[in-house]
C-alpha cells in the first residue's frame, strides 16, 4: 500500500468538527440575540463562549485537513504535527475570546450592573442551546468512546491521552458548553428571583474560569505532542508485537516510538533477523520490512537497524508508563 493511498481513508473526526461548527454557529447567534434582549451577564458570557467555539471549529477544520496531507521531500515525517499547531490556535482563541471576555464582563457587571429583562427569552435560548450542544457532544462522545473501546480504555482517559487533538478539543469544548449552560441558567434564574444582578455576574465569571481551565488543559496537551510525545505502554507493547510477528524478525532489542501527528508514529527499532545472511541481503531485507511496517496506517516512518549479539531482548512488562496514546 502506498503512503498516499493509506492516508486517503476519511476519518470521522472531520464530521465531528462540522457538526460542532453548525451547532455552535446556531447557538452563538441565538445567545447573542438573547443577550441583547435580556441584558444578562451570563447570556453575554455564553454568547462570547459560543462565538469562540464557532471560530475554533474553523481552526480545527484546518487542523484535520492539513495534518492529513501525505509526506513529501520538504516534510519527510509528514504534516501530522500541523494538527497540534492549529489546535493550539483554537485553544488560545477559547482562552482569549471566551474566558477573558466572560470574566471581564462579569466583573464589569459587578462594578456597574445593568438592568435585565425578558428572562423568558433567555430560558428558551438556553434550552435550545442545550439541545444543539448536546447533539454535538453526543457525536464527539460516540467517537471518543469507540476509540477508547478499541484500546481498552475509559472514555475520559482517551480524551486526555489521545493523540487526536481535534477530537479532544471538540469533546472538551462541548462538555464545557453544557456545564456553562447550566451555570448560565442558574445565574439568570437567581437574577430573576432575587432581583440582584450579582448571581448573573458571578455566573459569567464562573463560565469564564471554566473556559480558562479547559483552554489551559488543551494548550498543555498540544504542547506535549508538539515537542515530541512518547507512547503509553499498551501502544508500545502493541507495536512491539507487530514488529516481532514479522516472519523475518527473531528478536527486538530497541524500540523508539514518537507521535508525529494524530495516530501517526515514527518507529525506530533494533532487530535480529532470522538466519545468517550476507550483508547485502540483510540491507535489502531491512528496507523491505520497513516498507511493510509503514503499510500500517499508524506508522508514518519506520527505521530498522541490526541488533548486536550481546543486546538483550526487550521486556515490555518492565517498561515505565508514558503519557501518549492513539
Amino acid at each position: 500500500m502506498a503512503q498516499s493511498e493509506k492516508r486517503k481513508k476519511p476519518g470521522s473526526t472531520l464530521l465531528t468538527v462540522i457538526i460542532a461548527f453548525a451547532a455552535n454557529f446556531l447557538v452563538a447567534a441565538a445567545k447573542t440575540v438573547a443577550a441583547l434582549l435580556t441584558g444578562s451577564a451570563s447570556m453575554t458570557a455564553e454568547a462570547a463562549h459560543s462565538w469562540a467555539d464557532t471560530g475554533n471549529q474553523v481552526f480545527l477544520f484546518f487542523a484535520e485537513r492539513r495534518s492529513a496531507r501525505p509526506r513529501d521531500k520538504s516534510h519527510p515525517m509528514g504534516y501530522g504535527r500541523e494538527a497540534y499547531v492549529w489546535s493550539m490556535f483554537a485553544a488560545f482563541g477559547l482562552f482569549t475570546a471566551g474566558a477573558v471576555v466572560s470574566i471581564m464582563h462579569g466583573i464589569q457587571q459587578l462594578i456597574a450592573p445593568e438592568p435585565a429583562a425578558d428572562f423568558a427569552v433567555a430560558y428558551v435560548v438556553l434550552a435550545a442551546a442545550f439541545v444543539f450542544e448536546g447533539i454535538s457532544f453526543a457525536q464527539a462522545f460516540r467517537q471518543t468512546r469507540k476509540a477508547a473501546h478499541q484500546l481498552d480504555r475509559h472514555t475520559l482517559e482517551q480524551v486526555l491521552i489521545s493523540s487526536d487533538p481535534t477530537l479532544r478539543a471538540v469533546f472538551a469544548e462541548d462538555a464545557a458548553a453544557l456545564i456553562g449552560l447550566v451555570v448560565a441558567f442558574a445565574g439568570v434564574f437567581l437574577h430573576q428571583v432575587t432581583g440582584s444582578p450579582v448571581p448573573d455576574a458571578v455566573g459569567s465569571i464562573i463560565v469564564g474560569v471554566l473556559l480558562a481551565v479547559v483552554a489551559v488543559v488543551l494548550i498543555d496537551r498540544n504542547r506535549r505532542f508538539l515537542v515530541g510525545q512518547g507512547v503509553t505502554p499498551d501502544i508500545e507493547r502493541s507495536m512491539a508485537r507487530r514488529v516481532l510477528e514479522h516472519r523475518e524478525i527473531a528478536r527486538l532489542t530497541y524500540l523508539h516510538l514518537e507521535f508525529v501527528g494524530p495516530r501517526k508514529l515514527y518507529l525506530v527499532a533494533a532487530v535480529d533477523l532470522q538466519g545468517d545472511h550476507p550483508e547485502h541481503e540483510v540491507a535489502v531485507a531491512l528496507r523491505r520490512i520497513e516498507r511493510e511496517l509503514e503499510d500500517h496506517e499508524t506508522v508514518e516512518e519506520a527505521v530498522l537497524t541490526l541488533a548486536t549479539p550481546d543486546e538483550a531482548a526487550l521486556d515490555f512488562d518492565a517498561e515505565q508508563g508514558r503519557a501518549g496514546g492513539l
